[in-house]
C-alpha cells in the first residue's frame, strides 16, 4: 500500500516556476504508474500529467503541454513535476496519485483508475 506526500507548492508570479515532489512510502514504488492531477475551486479534478512505471512513457494535459515536465526516480521513490511559465489559470490544489500497473509502459490519465492519492499541495499563481 502506498502513502503519498506532496511538497513544493506555493505562491509564484505568472511566468515563474515551481517544482512539485511526491514521495511514496511503499517498498515497491516501481510497480506503480504515477500521475498528477489538479483541482481549482468550483471545478472538476483535471488531469495534468502521468508517467509509466519505468519513466519511459509520459502524458500531459493539453493546457500544460510544453510547460510542465514529469519525471520519476524509482530508487528514491519520488515523482517530480517541473512547472514552468506558470499562469494564473494553473492555480489549484495539485494531487499526486498512484495505481498498480502490470504493464510497464502504460500511462494512466483517468483519475478514476487511481487508488492512492496524496493530500494535495496548493499552487497559487498571481498575475
Amino acid at each position: 500500500q502506498e502513502q503519498l506526500v506532496e511538497s513544493g507548492g506555493g505562491l509564484v508570479q505568472a511566468g515563474g516556476s515551481l517544482r512539485l515532489s511526491c514521495a511514496a512510502s511503499g517498498r515497491a514504488f516501481g510497480v506503480y504508474a504515477m500521475g498528477w492531477f489538479r483541482q481549482a475551486p468550483g471545478k472538476e479534478r483535471e488531469f495534468v500529467s502521468a508517467v509509466s512505471r519505468t519513466g519511459g512513457n509520459t502524458a500531459y494535459g493539453d493546457s500544460v503541454k510544453g510547460r510542465f515536465t514529469i519525471s520519476r526516480d524509482n530508487a528514491k521513490n519520488t515523482v517530480t513535476l517541473e512547472m514552468n511559465m506558470l499562469r494564473p489559470e494553473d492555480t489549484a490544489v495539485y494531487y499526486c496519485a498512484a495505481v498498480l500497473s502490470p504493464i510497464r509502459n502504460r500511462v494512466v490519465i483517468n483519475h478514476a483508475e487511481y487508488n492512492y492519492w496524496g493530500q494535495g499541495t496548493q499552487v497559487t499563481v498571481s498575475s
